[in-house]
C-alpha cells in the first residue's frame, strides 16, 4: 500500500504586526489561494510570525546588562545587552565560547541565544529591536487551533517551528517548539518490528519531523513563506495529543548537559 504526504506553502501571508489576528490572516490567505482547510490538516507556522503577533519585541536600548552578562559577552563577543536578554529568557547556560552561546530556554529547549533573533524584523525609527520566543508556544498553538476551528470549522493541528542546531551535526533544522492537536512524541516501545522483535527504546519525534519538513518550504532568509500546509499525515491511532514540551529531554537523563 502506497503512502503519500503533501506540503504546500500558503501564499499571500502579509507582514505580521503586533496585535494582528494571526489565525484570521492565515485563514483568509488559505481561502484566497483556494486551499480550504480540512479536518486532519497540519499547519506548520514559523515562530517568528507568532512572536510578532504577540509583540515579543524588545528594544536593546532599554536593557541594562548585568555583570554576568558583561562577563559572558566578553567571551562570546556579543553585545552585553543582547546577552542579558538571552540570560533573562534562559534557565541555564549550557556552553559558551567565541560567537556561540548555548542555553536552555525557560520552555526547556536547548538552543543558541535562547532563540532570540534580529533578522527579518522591523528596526524602523532607530530601534534596536530583538524578537523573543512566545511566552508559551504550546498555549499559542492551542489558541491558533481554536480560533481556526471557529473561523472555518476544520479541526487542524498546529505546529510552531523554529530552527536550531544539534549535537553531533552541522547545520540547523526545524523543530517544534509549540504544538496542539497532534501526538508530538509517538511511543513505539512494545511494538514489533518487521521480524516480530519487540521495540524497547524507540520513540518517534513526530512533531519535529513535520516541523523540519515544513521548514524546507519556509526557508531561512527572504522567502516570506511562514506557513506550510501539510495534508495526508495519519497520526498514530493509539496515541493522544501531547504538547511540544513532551519533546524536551529531562536534564537528569540528558548526557550532554
Amino acid at each position: 500500500m502506497s503512502r503519500s504526504l503533501s506540503l504546500t506553502a500558503i501564499p499571500g501571508i502579509p507582514l505580521v504586526m503586533p496585535g494582528d489576528a494571526l489565525a484570521r490572516m492565515i485563514y483568509e490567505s488559505t481561502v484566497a489561494a483556494g486551499m480550504n482547510l480540512q479536518n486532519g490538516d497540519v499547519l506548520v507556522i514559523a515562530q517568528k510570525i507568532v512572536s510578532k503577533s504577540e509583540n515579543r519585541y524588545v528594544d536593546l536600548a532599554r536593557i541594562i546588562p548585568s555583570a554576568r552578562a558583561r562577563e559572558i559577552a566578553a567571551v562570546v563577543e556579543k553585545d552585553p545587552r543582547f546577552v542579558e536578554a538571552v540570560l533573562s529568557e534562559s534557565s541555564d547556560v549550557v556552553r559558551y565560547q567565541k560567537n556561540v552561546l548555548i542555553v536552555a530556554h525557560r520552555i526547556g529547549v536547548v538552543m543558541a541565544n535562547a532563540g532570540i533573533d534580529q533578522s527579518n524584523i522591523d528596526h524602523s525609527g532607530g530601534a534596536e529591536n530583538i524578537l523573543l520566543l512566545p511566552v508559551d508556544p504550546d498555549a499559542s498553538a492551542q489558541r491558533l487551533r481554536t480560533e481556526l476551528l471557529t473561523l472555518c470549522g476544520a479541526d487542524v493541528a498546529i505546529i510552531i517551528n523554529d530552527s536550531v542546531g544539534r549535537a553531533w551535526r552541522n547545520g540547523i533544522v526545524g523543530i517544534a517548539i509549540g504544538a496542539a492537536g497532534l501526538t508530538t512524541l509517538h511511543d513505539l516501545r512494545g511494538e514489533p518490528d518487521l521480524f516480530g522483535r519487540r521495540l524497547e527504546v524507540t520513540e518517534a519525534a513526530t512533531a519535529d519531523e513535520l516541523a523540519s519538513a515544513g521548514s524546507l518550504l519556509q526557508g531561512q532568509g527572504a522567502q516570506g513563506m511562514p506557513v506550510v500546509l501539510i495534508r495526508g499525515f495519519t497520526p498514530p491511532k493509539k496515541d493522544v495529543a501531547k504538547p511540544a514540551t513532551a519533546l524536551v529531554r529531562d536534564k537528569r537523563i540528558d548526557m550532554f548537559r
